[in-house]
């Protein structure tokens, strides 16, 4: 196992406080591994967590490494990790613009063409489940479909993405995105673009910043 991995998922999720993604000990992280995927622990403090507190498990979601209880939210991990090849890393975050929005059980809508840069026209809700649970999983994976974030309603945000950076960075947007929409509605309400713009964004954004 990559040293280098566990230390990127230690360095990411010690910034999930200090840039106001997630608050004490909410959210959590992981990354594809060759067997399975490595996962933050259940309620362990992220400025505390050393390599060994990681718990790394198999495709079939039993601990093959580590010393603590992994993350409550595993089999949402799993069943990402499962369904999408194209994933790699997947950030989880209780982030307050994002989740104010969560709790209202709707989606963000086209307001604004960087929502294209996660891969739709919205960001989608995905239904409600108790924490934790293979219902839950169930219901972001089908509002997540190929995109690389949604809401997850009276809950917060999951980003899903090509490595930890990148999916780090997506958390941070929706929660951008979040933050501009409600501010839009308060100023009277966003005039939404329509399906064809977003989709001229769409296509821009797969070439985006490709050198």
């Amino acid at each position: 196992m990559s040293d280098n991995l566990r230390n990127d998922i230690i360095r990411i999720a010690r910034q999930f406080n200090s840039t106001g993604l997630s608050f004490g000990r909410s959210g959590n992280i992981s990354a594809r591994t060759r067997q399975g995927f490595l996962i933050t622990p259940s309620a362990v403090d992220y400025e505390t967590l050393n390599a060994n507190d990681l718990s790394e498990l198999d495709h079939d979601g039993e601990v093959i490494a580590g010393d603590q209880i992994p993350s409550s939210e595993w089999q949402l991990h799993q069943a990402i990790f499962r369904q999408r090849g194209d994933v790699q890393a997947i950030v989880h975050v209780h982030s307050p613009w994002a989740t104010g929005i969560a709790c209202t059980r709707k989606a963000i809508p086209a307001f604004h063409y960087m929502i294209t840069a996660l891969g739709s026209d919205s960001i989608p809700c995905a239904e409600y489940a108790t924490f934790g649970s293979k219902t839950l999983a169930e219901n972001v994976l089908k509002a997540l479909g190929s995109n690389m974030a949604c809401l997850m309603s009276n809950h917060g945000q999951i980003c899903v993405g090509p490595d930890l950076d990148s999916t780090f960075h997506y958390a941070g947007e929706v929660e951008n995105l979040a933050k501009q929409y409600c501010i839009s509605r308060m100023a009277g309400g966003p005039v939404l673009l329509d399906a064809e713009e977003m989709q001229v964004n769409i296509e821009k954004f797969k070439s985006y910043g490709k050198q």
